[in-house]
């Protein structure tokens, strides 16, 4: 071993570090990183919890009870709930996906087109930009304040809830409609191009078949947030389940709450089911609720 250990030194090779790699005069092994970023990133973090439960002012002692009382209330909502009030409940439901459909097609009327001018590619930057300056700002604002502007003119009726539902959809669709369309194969957008087609035919034969199938999907998954939306909207006076849930609410009449929550519960769970067998048609090609696909898959992990 020192005879090899004196020929390589002879020889004038590199020495080798401990790991058997060379090492070369004047290379110096590289620092290890600083972690004080990371540091820094979790100080913030966590001056940011601290704050947001002191800002709550959390009582400890109310949280211990809290499974106490929750037991309670809901003894009192379904033991037993008040059936006698199932027509009714189904009533105000109906009034609530009423409000959920209506706010959605207008807002896939009025989004379409708007979506089409924020496309790139389809129209300039001073049409685009506004646009969708425009759909950030709805997003931001939820439904039921946009509800509580228009009380004022409309009233507390399930039109203003319709409308409010309509106005939300208009920023989440025309997003989800401009991506959709800018995400397609640029290859028939190009064909179409070179053979002089107008932008209505490129976005007719170019675009359209491609973004479809999205752009539905994207209609029918709105079609169910607008359907839990309309039941909270209806807590500020716009009609619906929710206005009859809050009215119970207040008169802790816990019976008819009950029935209330399992009716909501069920029709929601029902459309969810059926929205999503529609948008398994138009993305897979075959009709089957999302539950049925849910446990294929399942299935097919386990015989594999």
């Amino acid at each position: 071993m020192t005879a090899l250990t004196d020929t390589g030194a002879a020889s004038g090779a590199a020495p080798r570090s401990a790991t058997g790699t060379p090492h070369r005069p004047g290379q110096e092994r590289p620092k290890r990183p600083l972690r004080i970023g990371r540091a820094i990133v979790w100080v913030v973090v966590t001056v940011v919890v601290v704050a947001a439960f002191w800002g709550v002012d959390i009582s400890w002692d109310a949280l211990l009870q809290l499974p106490q009382k929750l037991a309670h209330y809901l003894g009192l909502m379904f033991l037993p709930p008040a059936w006698s009030k199932l027509p009714d409940a189904l009533s105000a439901t109906m009034l609530s996906v009423a409000m959920a459909w209506f706010g959605t097609v207008l807002g896939v009327i009025v989004s379409f087109p708007l979506s089409l001018l924020a496309t790139r590619g389809l129209t300039p930057a001073f049409v685009r930009w506004p646009l969708r300056a425009l759909f950030a700002v709805l997003r931001a604002v939820p439904e039921v304040v946009i509800a509580v502007l228009m009380l004022s003119v409309t009233g507390l009726t399930a039109y203003t809830g319709a409308l409010a539902i309509a106005i939300g959809s208009i920023g989440t669709l025309g997003k989800w409609g401009y991506e959709s369309f800018e995400s397609v194969d640029r290859g028939p957008i190009e064909a179409a191009t070179a053979a002089g087609a107008s932008r209505v035919r490129i976005m007719r034969w170019g675009v359209w078949p491609s973004a479809k199938p999205d752009v539905l999907a994207f209609w029918l998954y709105r079609f169910e947030i607008n359907v839990r939306a309309s039941a909270i909207l209806g807590l500020i006076g716009a009609g619906g389940i929710g206005k009859m849930l809050i009215d119970n609410i207040q008169f802790r009449v816990w019976d008819v709450v009950g029935i209330l929550m399992l009716v909501v519960v069920v029709v929601t769970m029902v459309i969810d089911q059926l929205s999503g067998m529609v948008r398994h048609r138009i993305i897979a090609g075959r009709w089957e609720l999302p539950v049925v696909s849910a446990l294929r898959r399942r299935a097919s992990r386990v015989t594999s």
